[in-house]
This record gives C-alpha cells, structure tokens and sequence, in this order.
C-alpha cells in the first residue's frame, strides 16, 4: 500500500480515535473566526518572551498551534481574499487594493459563503475581507454572510488626526498615538467596539439551534499604534533593545526592498526626516515603534479575552490568525510588503471542542495561510470541498490542503513541507512614484515569487505582465536564498554561492513548475 492510501485509510481511522486523541462527534459545531491585522506571531505561547498573551496563550494551550504558517502576500486585501476563497492571488488577480474577484477572476465561493450554503448563519464584524472594491464595498454580502456585516462607526477616525501632540498640544496622524479612550471620537475605538458587537450576538445565538459563522476581525496591531495609553505601561522600551542591521542584508537585490512609506507619512515620522529608501530609524525611536506595538497585541488579547468569555467552548470551534505579519526592524524594514518570513509568516490556532489536545500540540509543518478554508470545512463535518487541481476557475473549490489530519495527529508525509507566496514591484528599485511598496495593478513589472520549505527559502523576481497575468522566467532581476539552519532572521543571502547552485537551481525549477 503506497504512502498516499496509507494516509487515507489512517485518516479515516482517525475520525473515531487518532493515536491517543480521544474525537467526540458533536454536531454542527459553530465556528469563531478571529483576524487580526497585521499580527507576527508575538505570542508568548509561541516562545516570543516579550510578548504578553495570557488569553491566546490560553487558546493555545488548549488547542493546536502551527509555528509555519505563511500567508500569501503580505499586504491586506489580496492576502484576505486570499485565504476567504481559498485561492492564490494569481488566482483571484489581485495584487492590489483594485478589483473585486467575482467581477476580475471568476465567481469563486468563499469560505463563510460555504458555510452559510451548508446552514449556518454567518456573520462578519469588523476587518474580515478589505472594504472597498476589493470586496464590492459590501464586504461580499449578501453572498458571503447572512446579516450585513457590522462594521464599528470610530474606524472612520483610524487615519484621521487624532492623536495629540505632547509638546504643541494639536490633533496630529501619528504612528505613535498613545490615547485616552474616552477622549477620543464616540469615546471609544474600533476594537471595542466589535469586541462588544460580538459578545451581543453570542448571547442572542445561546439558545438557538441554528449554527453560526462568525468572523471577528481586529484592525490592530495595524498602524497607527492609536492604543489605550495604559497598555505601554506593560512594555517598556528597555525590553526591546536589540542588535540591529542598519542596512539591507548582504547579497539583497534593491527589487527586493521594502521602503516602508506607510511609516514615512506620518507626522511624527516624518519630523523625523529619515532619508529614503534606506533610512535608518534613530535608535530610540526604533525602541519605541516596538513597545507600541507589543503595547498594541496586548490590547487586542485583552479584548480577545473578554470575548472568549462568551464562547461556549463545547461546541464551538476558535480559530485564531492574520492576514500576515510585520517587521519591527529585522532587514533594517518596518512594516510588512516583502517575502521574508517576518512580513509572511502568521500564528495559526486551532481550537476544536471534537478533537482533545495532546502532551504536543505544537505542529511545524510548513503549511499555508489558503489551507484554512478546507480544515475549517473538515473540522465542522460539512461535506469536503474539492482542490481545484488544473480547474483553477471552478466556482466551487480550493488551492489549499485540509490541516486536519495533522491536528488530530497523522502527518501524512506525502504532503510536502511548502509554502508559495509573491510580492510585486513596479521597478528593480524603491521609489515614491510609482510606491514600489504598495504597486497598483497597471505599474506592477515584476512578481517576486517565494517559496518555503522546511529548511530554505527561495524567492525569484521575474518579468510581469498586468494586461495578460503572464511570467517571463527569461527576465530574473533579483534571486534570494536563506537557509534556516543557519539564518532564521533570513540576513544573509546565499544565491551567488557555488555550493549551493544545485539546490536554488531545484527551488528555481519548483518556482517555475507552481507559476510557469
């Protein structure tokens, strides 16, 4: 019996028991969808020791974790619908900010929409897809959910001049915007005020036998850090002082840059007069940029905390992820736009009241963030969603694999360790016009395509074409390869070693065999 089958038939198996894993069959469970914004695994749980998470550590501890989940690119919109539909961005053909998938790629069916096809009533509160075109401005309802999504009235203030000035006293748009909540417009922020949303229709769903879908999604870690004042208190910047590069890794192809503009255009960034593309950040500021930030994840896990409170965990599946991560400094970058690891990897928690956590529930595989829409279908016992295969433009199928098996317990070693993400670029260097960070559709001349696996990651900068979606393998304005035996921070790129030809030359052809 070959390795595939063996898979199959233990998978079966482990539908009723899994290798010391006692599975309870309830069903119809409700799922709990959490999304934050942003969000590096900065969890304590997950060996992050600057990282105050008593709430997902929790969610953790009773659950199952992946340590190598990747998004596919590292920018919101086409990350979200992304993992929503199950399909890579080359699938709905978004890069951008720009185009609604239904209209630009096909009519593919997301993941709340199959669970609201299969009986649930399914809800959106807060940032789940992008608003804007890239969900129709409607955050894809009526198709997606059963309810209007709910969207907090204070997000209207998120880039608006709210923060105030220690020095001058004026209402100033900062990165850094420490606030009192109750002074602040409707005396109160965005993430209150879905975490309240959601605590009102878990209660008003106690009772009801119908199942439910509920997505929740958070908009912090975003920038700005415009966060309750007292979480700064639990981080002090002396916490964060690290060795730093103040400039890009050896070997970096300039295409490969991020010139975080989306830092620059602050206020309080832009007094500072940080020369572009390459900065550096003064020292100091750097330490604080940090504090903010874990000052921002602590915020969201208290919410997180007071919503979990009203979960009834007996028939309640938790998911917890991000749309991808962020840099805090790693590559001399702050923010996210780039294939590293830092800008793409994301947590991946998976609470499932059928399956009882084992004495290991840490999970490295490397997996992606397109697999969640299957396990979640796999999990809920609703019938299995099919993998596209080379019908990439069926309506009703997915590019991801179900995790499921490796929750309750089979590897299945026939499944690879890899992940595909892609980033692209107006040009082979930063610049202002065209933002080579944040490109529109028509400006992109070149896709970085990455590939991670177990132990290396490889990524190709090649010809683009916008008008057809067509590569030109012919065209290579930049190659990186980082080796995790050595590298985890990825600083040293190794592509131009002769050692190592073989080996990118296979991650060359396996890049060419997934986008040709």
């Amino acid at each position: 019996m070959d390795s595939v089958k063996i898979c199959i038939v233990l998978f079966l198996t482990l539908t009723s028991i899994a290798r010391g894993t006692t599975v309870q069959i309830v069903k119809r469970p409700n799922v709990l969808l959490l999304v934050l914004d942003d969000f590096r695994p900065a969890i304590k749980a997950f060996g992050d020791t600057k990282a105050i998470t008593p709430n997902i550590d929790r969610l953790v501890k009773n659950g199952y974790y992946f340590t190598n989940a990747f998004a596919q690119q590292s920018i919101c919109a086409p990350s979200r619908n992304s993992f929503l539909t199950g399909r890579r961005p080359d699938t709905t053909k978004l890069y951008d900010f720009y185009s609604y998938w239904r209209e630009a790629a096909g009519n593919f069916t997301t993941l709340p929409q199959y669970f609201k096809h299969n009986g649930y009533r399914t809800q959106s509160i807060g940032k789940i897809f992008h608003p804007g075109i890239s969900s129709n401005f409607t955050d894809d309802y009526p198709l997606s959910w059963s309810n209007p999504p709910y969207h907090p009235s204070t997000a209207d203030y998120m880039n608006k001049a709210t923060c105030i000035d220690k020095i001058t006293g004026k209402m100033t748009n900062n990165l850094l915007c420490p606030v009192v909540v109750q002074l602040q417009p409707e005396g109160t922020l965005p993430d209150i005020q879905s975490t309240a949303a959601a605590k009102d229709f878990l209660k008003s769903h106690r009772n009801s036998s119908e199942p439910f879908f509920l997505a929740v999604g958070y908009y912090k870690p975003h920038i700005p850090f415009k966060i309750p004042a007292e979480y700064l208190e639990f981080h002090k910047t002396t916490d964060f002082k690290t060795l730093d590069l103040n400039y890009p890794p050896h070997g970096l192809p300039a295409v490969a840059w991020s010139s975080y503009l989306d830092i620059r255009i602050r206020d309080d960034m832009m007094a500072l007069n940080i020369s572009y593309p390459f900065g550096p950040i003064p020292d100091a500021v750097k330490l604080k940029i940090r504090q903010h930030y874990y000052a921002a994840v602590s915020y969201i896990d208290d919410l997180i905390g007071q919503l979990l409170k009203d979960v009834n965990y007996e028939d309640t599946i938790i998911v917890l992820t991000s749309d991808h991560g962020w840099s805090l400094g790693e590559h001399a970058e702050w923010s996210k736009f780039s294939n590293y690891d830092v800008a793409l990897k994301v947590p991946l928690i998976v609470y499932s009241p059928q399956v009882k956590p084992r004495s290991e529930n840490k999970i490295d595989k490397v997996v992606e963030l397109l697999d969640l829409f299957p396990t979640l279908v796999d999990l809920a016992g609703l019938p299995p969603i099919e993998t596209c295969g080379s019908k990439v433009n069926a309506e009703t199928c997915v590019e991801g694999k179900s995790l499921q098996p490796f929750i309750l317990g089979e590897t299945c070693d026939s499944q690879p360790d890899e992940a595909f993400s892609q980033y692209p670029r107006p040009g082979t260097f930063p610049s202002v016009h065209p933002d080579s960070d944040k490109p529109k559709l028509y400006q992109i001349k070149i896709m970085g395509y990455s590939l991670r696996t177990k132990q290396f990651r490889y990524t190709a900068w090649i010809g683009f074409d916008p008008n057809t979606f067509t590569r030109d393998w012919t065209k290579i304005y930049g190659e990186e390869l980082y080796d995790h035996t050595i590298d985890l921070q990825e600083n040293m790129n190794l592509v131009d070693r002769p050692q190592l030809a073989q080996i990118t030359k296979w991650l060359r052809l396996r890049l060419q065999e997934k986008f040709g």
